[in-house]
């Protein structure tokens, strides 16, 4: 099997997918060759020569499309590439299908295998392969450090001859993965950090790292068998936005985390909010890509709204390149370990393995998720 391994086309997003520290377990392979697109480590500062004095050979993207049996990518194949690559050959990484629905079917039309990363199940043994998770850790720790740039204040509380200096309060919405990082990141850097989120169940984790949970009764909420926050009803992103106002008015920095898998960001704080808080205070939006928590962001844009800063950024975790990329590629990997056959030198898709049915899309010509049929 050729394996080859594909660099980003958006220059937005300096990750890697594969990563010197992480290819020995690909080449250990029974009947494996492995090539990468030139210039695929520049956003981590790893050469060509790292990874072709690793064994790996140097090859252009279109010779990456046309020769490679298994195709590692950070995104989704355009039409034209998927009409280069060999029938039954297959592409995995994070094809983001949601927003690149006739891509996966470009890729199925011409009889390529599709795995996406995103629809990794969350079982305790696919957690290795988790790549939401992994790059929403990251994000909710770069989050926390671009939302202190953009503030003319320090975050920890300061001693000094001239006064003290009082902390900066940072309010967290949403704990998941991403939020639970920022929760830390924040604490850690010394700020009094709030946070809420619609499912109560996560108050001892936010306790647990030193924040203070925020509660509001918004009736049933609860979670998925996933565990993401299940979708509000307008009524109750009503008074949640009523209710989170009065903390967003106190808050120094303010960064929301809420997304729904598959669907749009819910927006959860509205200009009446915004008017609220303090000039100079900073809203990070980390759901900014999939339509955004707050009224008015916009991606890669820093918008004044009364003099608070509304950030939004692109592939925030890709502001930690090397250990995003380290870890994105252990994901990835990981997958592809664990279903390669020694024997037949190929991926072996049994679909009664439950992170097979979950991740892969697409197969021998048959799309294999109803929400994409």
């Amino acid at each position: 099997m050729h394996i080859v391994a594909l660099k980003s086309p958006d220059t937005r997003d300096q990750r890697s997918v594969i990563h010197p520290e992480t290819v020995n377990k690909i080449l250990d392979l029974k009947g494996v060759t492995f090539s990468f697109e030139s210039g695929i480590g520049d956003g981590i500062n790893i050469s060509d020569q790292t990874f072709i004095d690793l064994g790996l050979k140097a090859i252009s993207r279109d010779e990456c499309l046309t020769k490679g049996n298994l195709i590692i990518t950070p995104t989704s194949l355009t039409l034209a590439e998927s009409g280069a690559v060999q029938p039954g050959s297959t592409v995995i990484g994070m094809l983001n299908p949601f927003y690149s629905e006739d891509e996966l079917k470009g890729l199925n039309q011409s009889k390529i295998n599709a795995v996406s990363m995103e629809f990794i199940p969350r079982i305790t043994r696919a957690q290795k392969m988790d790549v939401l998770s992994s790059q929403a850790n990251l994000a909710g720790y770069a989050a926390v450090l671009e939302a202190a740039q953009h503030l003319s204040s320090a975050l920890p509380m300061m001693m000094t001859a001239a006064g003290t200096l009082k902390p900066a309060k940072v309010f967290v919405i949403g704990v998941g993965v991403a939020g639970l990082q920022a929760i830390a990141t924040a604490k850690r850097l010394g700020a009094r950090v709030e946070a809420f989120d619609t499912r109560d169940v996560v108050e001892e984790q936010v306790k647990s790292l030193g924040a203070k949970f925020v509660k509001i009764d918004l009736g049933d909420t609860g979670q998925t068998d996933q565990g993401y926050a299940k979708e509000l009803t307008p009524e109750q992103i009503t008074k949640q936005k009523e209710l989170q106002s009065l903390v967003c008015a106190r808050s120094d920095i303010v960064i929301t985390t809420a997304q729904i898998f598959g669907r749009p960001a819910p927006k959860i704080i509205d200009e009446a909010t915004i008017k609220k808080m303090k000039p100079g205070s900073v809203i990070l939006d980390m759901a900014v890509e999939t339509g955004g928590n707050v009224e008015g962001s916009m991606v890669d844009e820093v918008v004044d709204v009364n003099g608070v800063k509304v950030v939004g950024i692109s592939y925030l975790a890709s502001k930690v390149s090397a250990h995003a990329s380290f870890a994105l590629s252990n994901n990835i990997i990981n997958w592809i370990t664990d279903f390669y056959d020694d024997e037949s030198n190929d991926i072996n898709f049994d679909f009664e393995d439950e992170v097979i049915q979950s991740s892969v899309l697409a197969f021998e010509g048959k799309i294999m998720n109803e929400r994409f049929s």
